[in-house]
């Protein structure tokens, strides 16, 4: 394989001819061998990348500052990157020390050689087109790397947002199908008085749809930008009209309203931003977990538990007990709520990290939030999909734990007392009866009346019912 020789501060290095990356790519990939997951494997943020070089592309274009065969070359080789092109480029490790200089670099050499490539010259010929002096113009790995942590985390939110409103699509059709089915509500674990199983199923709807506004909340949070401020937020080395130029550009291009930020100095080191998201995320988590938590409780058994509802077969669940299926599908949601909340913790102590004028180590704000995004994402699809739409409910069971359950009693105290409705409970408790049979035996009510107490609409919802 032929080699060209590319030079840095450190030395000289031999670069695979035919490599889009140049020298910084590969000492940070030699640097970080980490997690063996590259930037690539991100994809919002490589297009958010593209995204911003484009913009200071036509910005410096606009200012003068860059001419129109350079700028039309940068924009050109971003629109390809745009469009899915060259991502495998993107090599160096999501984790990485210098503050994500490293992954600002590997986007500047990669936008350099492409767009060399379409301005007819060999890829590294960097006195045509250079890495640092045109790609990175009026530009910092500090203002640079923020606002594509914020772009792609934007776009991760709206697709988080739509995985969750599918897996709530999913509990409201459910919520719908069980509107009629009548069952004990629990506190405590301890039998608490009726309720449809439509209600319990609706609620898991309404804690996505809560959860939803709060992403969406948090996600304006990430459309102020410090783009401008280059190394520390004072802009030097930056035209005095790019930051608002490159904004411009950038919100065009992006379809987002973007705006700079008014203390570009605080910008640049502030995250706390991305602890309000990655918290939001951990709500999310929390609840999602909560949720699991209910199905397989409901679902436990299918002889010796609640056994209320069932959850779709989806393996065998055991290497010795045949027969056997576990609740698999809530099991791994979980699962990716417990990895959310540690990531939390990990944005959390980042974010503290910081010193001074800069924090770096937004590398694994951005891993943590990333992987809480996607695999949130991932979870909610595979709930909804693989779980919550085959859910199915045991309707005679749930109808006769109604009637014999001791709860019934609370609908009663309103009309016999509070004393007379726990003697009647204590007595269904002794000798298993019902509580509507021992109200009757001891005359505390009349069958009609019983049956105008103890009707669904009036067990369910607030209703005074006059006897």
């Amino acid at each position: 394989m032929q080699n060209r020789l590319e030079h840095d501060l450190i030395g000289d290095r031999e670069i695979p001819a035919d490599a889009y990356w140049g020298i910084h790519t590969l000492r940070a990939v030699e640097n970080f061998p980490i997690t063996g997951v590259p930037i690539s494997h991100y994809r919002e943020l490589v297009l958010a990348l593209a995204l911003i070089k484009q913009a200071a592309a036509e910005a410096n274009r606009e200012l003068g500052l860059l001419d129109e065969r350079k700028a039309e070359a940068i924009a050109a080789a971003c629109g390809e990157i745009r469009a899915g092109a060259l991502h495998e480029a993107f090599v160096v490790d999501a984790i990485q020390g210098g503050a994500g200089t490293s992954t600002n670099m590997n986007a500047n050499e990669v936008i350099a050689n492409r767009a060399l490539e379409l301005m007819g010259c060999a890829k590294g010929d960097y006195t045509q087109l250079h890495p640092n002096e045109h790609v990175n113009l009026c530009q910092s790995t500090n203002d640079v790397y923020p606002t594509s942590l914020r772009l792609a985390t934007h776009m991760g939110i709206a697709r988080l947002v739509e995985a969750m409103s599918r897996l709530k699509a999913h509990f409201d059709a459910k919520a719908d199908e069980f509107a009629d089915v009548l069952k004990m509500g629990r506190t405590q674990l301890q039998d608490a008085v009726p309720m449809t199983l439509g209600q319990e199923f609706r609620t898991y709807a309404v804690m996505l749809g809560e959860d939803i506004e709060r992403l969406q909340e948090a996600a304006r949070l990430m459309l102020e930008i410090n783009m401008g401020a280059t190394a520390i937020g004072t802009g030097i080395c930056a035209h005095p009209d790019y930051a608002p130029l490159v904004c411009q550009h950038l919100s065009k291009l992006s379809g987002l309203p973007l705006v700079t930020s008014p203390n570009l100095i605080e910008a640049t080191q502030d995250c706390g931003a991305f602890v309000q998201v990655s918290g939001v995320l951990k709500r999310v988590a929390v609840k999602l977990s909560k949720t699991c938590n209910d199905l397989r409780l409901l679902s436990s058994g299918p002889r010796a538990g609640l056994g209320e509802i069932n959850l779709p077969a989806r393996q065998a669940g055991s290497s010795i007990m045949p027969g056997k299926v576990n609740p698999v599908i809530p099991e791994v949601v979980s699962q990716v709520a417990f990895e959310v909340i540690g990531n939390d913790v990990t944005v959390t102590m980042a974010a503290e990290a910081g010193q001074l004028q800069l924090n770096a180590f937004e590398p694994v704000i951005a891993y943590s939030l990333f992987r809480s995004i996607g695999h949130l994402i991932a979870a909610c699809d595979t709930l909804g999909e693989h779980c919550v739409c085959g859910i199915t409910a045991n309707r005679d069971f749930l109808k006769r734990q109604v009637e014999h359950s001791i709860g019934l009693v609370t609908a009663l105290f309103p009309i016999i007392g509070y004393a007379a409705a726990t003697e009647v409970a204590g007595e269904a408790f002794r000798s298993g009866g019902s509580v509507a049979d021992i109200v009757l035996e001891r005359g505390l009510m009349s069958r009609e009346q019983l049956d105008a107490v103890l009707q669904p609409e009036a067990l369910t919802r607030p209703r005074w019912v006059k006897v």
